[in-house]
């Protein structure tokens, strides 16, 4: 489950945030994780709640937002969201295509208590 190393290193960053801004508490966190990050949220918010035991996110929330698959045709420029998975172009049917958004996995928002 490569989700705690991915946790692991998210809590290097929030801790950093929480001094950068002498904070003692982080009270939640929200992620946009897309479609095709390779990530689980599931189990990425498990990690979360068994890692941030005994530090200053021991209280924070976890909010996990999807993000869809958005793909942009290289032929006629025609941009659609899939749910399917489909990676061909709904209005020329070209499969030269280019993912632009759902492969993120962005710290999006950090709540703190100063």
């Amino acid at each position: 489950m490569h989700e705690l190393s991915i946790v692991a290193s998210l809590f290097e960053t929030l801790e950093e945030k929480a001094r950068e801004h002498r904070s003692g508490r982080i009270t939640m966190v929200r992620l946009k994780v897309g479609k095709l990050a390779g990530v689980v949220p599931e189990f990425l918010k498990t990690a979360f709640d068994t890692y941030k035991e005994g530090t200053i996110a021991a209280d924070a929330a976890l909010e996990i937002e999807d993000s869809p698959v958005r793909v942009r045709c290289r032929r006629c420029s025609a941009e659609v969201t899939r749910d399917d998975f489909v990676f061909s172009c709904a209005d020329c049917g070209s499969t030269d295509i280019e993912v632009v958004e759902g492969l993120e996995l962005l710290l999006d928002r950090i709540e703190l208590e100063v």
